[in-house]
């Protein structure tokens, strides 16, 4: 005849071996994309500090916006410089451009390539013609370098799962404690 704990403790069991599966298959199906996100999440931290992966931030000569070149000047210049820097023909269309007062510097981001060019803001000289290799990393980090659809389905499904992972992993550190009270 089974003892009373045993019958009152076989439902929880079971669930528990249930959350258990669970747990390893939801572990195993966000391997690859918690590996990519932590992996690249760990260079994003870096690019400050390592300058193959962000170019670093030159020194113009004046920190006075009312003494620099105008936005559509800086372009022009930093397009050209790209283009001597390739050896190819454009268009090379801007995404951004960053006004950077306490550097004195423009700094202009391409749509293409990963390019990013820093113009000193009063004198217009081209500081730097670099490739930023944390754009691209950021992009494979969300999901976003292989299309928008791509990241919204690969950023929910990384969110749920991590989710059912600490639902899942909370109840398999708390559920065997439970047990065992029932059991006593």
């Amino acid at each position: 005849m089974p003892r009373s704990g045993a019958t009152t403790t076989r439902g929880p069991a079971r669930l528990l071996r249930r959350f258990r599966t669970w747990h390893r298959a939801a572990g195993l199906a966000l391997l690859l994309l918690l590996l990519v996100s932590s992996l690249t999440g760990m260079a994003l931290a870096w690019k400050k500090h390592v300058a193959p992966l962000q170019p670093p931030t030159q020194r113009g000569t004046s920190p006075d916006l009312r003494t620099w070149i105008p936005v559509g000047e800086t372009a022009a210049i930093a397009g050209q410089a790209l283009q001597r820097h390739l050896a190819a023909g454009g268009p090379y269309p801007i995404e951004r451009i960053e006004a950077r007062p306490d550097k004195g510097i423009w700094k202009v981001i391409f749509d293409k390539g990963y390019w990013e060019v820093q113009v000193d803001g009063q004198t217009g000289r081209v500081l730097s013609v670099a490739r930023r290799h944390s754009d691209w990393i950021e992009h494979l980090h969300d999901g976003s370098l292989f299309g928008e659809a791509v990241k919204l389905v690969s950023m929910n499904t990384l969110g749920l799962g991590l989710l059912l992972l600490l639902g899942t992993g909370f109840w398999l550190y708390y559920g065997p404690r439970r047990l065992r009270a029932a059991r006593r």
